[in-house]
């Protein structure tokens, strides 16, 4: 008998995580939740959604899983407190790791973790809570990744590096072994990073520049 789960938020990270858990779980998606100042329907997936401020009335914590489905707006801080909050509750708190992911490591992953397909996990990685990663992504060993950090798709983590709590790692970035990313950290897409970095930094990658040739040039090449 699959567990029913409450999730918070109705956006299309919520609606992403109705997918995977109805699809790839032992979980049941039975309501969604938001804050009251922001509930503006009543319904979302075909389910109802309640505001927070009742959720534990219509949706007891002593028999309902819940899941914090936001993104990294406000460099995790939203989902932070809202993680928090629901903990505070009582909740059980759940995570998806997807059954297409490879994950090596004896299952050392937090809370209200979401791990889509095409992840690999390496032997020996701790992944704290609150931790996003997109699909596709490689995790080297004897990493640590700590709380409400979020790593978008195929981001290369190499062996022993230490993610502090709270960063952004984008799309295709390159994190050499060894190093240490400090609290808070944004690293852009397609960054390069050798070495440590202090907390709070932003890296932004070079992005491609458009070619003075037109494409209509290139016809009989």
């Amino acid at each position: 008998m699959k567990k029913p789960l409450i999730i918070f938020g109705v956006s299309q990270v919520a609606e992403l995580a109705h997918y995977y858990f109805s699809e790839d779980s032992d979980y049941e998606v039975v309501a969604f939740c938001v804050d009251s100042e922001f509930l503006s329907e009543r319904e979302f997936c075909g389910l109802p959604v309640v505001p927070f401020e009742e959720v534990g009335d219509n949706y007891p914590a002593d028999n309902h899983h819940a899941f914090v489905a936001i993104g990294y707006s406000k460099l995790n801080i939203v989902r932070k407190e809202k993680y928090l909050s629901i903990k505070a509750l009582g909740y059980k708190v759940a995570s998806y790791v997807s059954s297409k992911a490879t994950i090596l490591n004896d299952h050392n992953i937090g809370e209200n973790c979401f791990i889509f397909e095409d992840n690999t996990i390496q032997p020996f990685v701790k992944i704290g809570n609150n931790v996003t990663l997109w699909s596709g992504n490689h995790i080297g060993h004897h990493s640590t990744i700590a709380d409400h950090v979020f790593i978008a798709s195929h981001v290369v983590v190499s062996g022993n590096v230490s993610i502090e709590e709270a960063c952004f790692i984008g799309v295709n970035a390159t994190l050499r072994d060894g190093i240490t990313i400090g609290a808070r950290c944004v690293l852009g897409a397609g960054t390069l990073i050798l070495s440590n970095c202090e907390a709070e930094g932003v890296y932004i990658g070079a992005a491609t520049e458009r070619s003075r040739v037109p494409s209509t040039r290139l016809r009989n090449i």
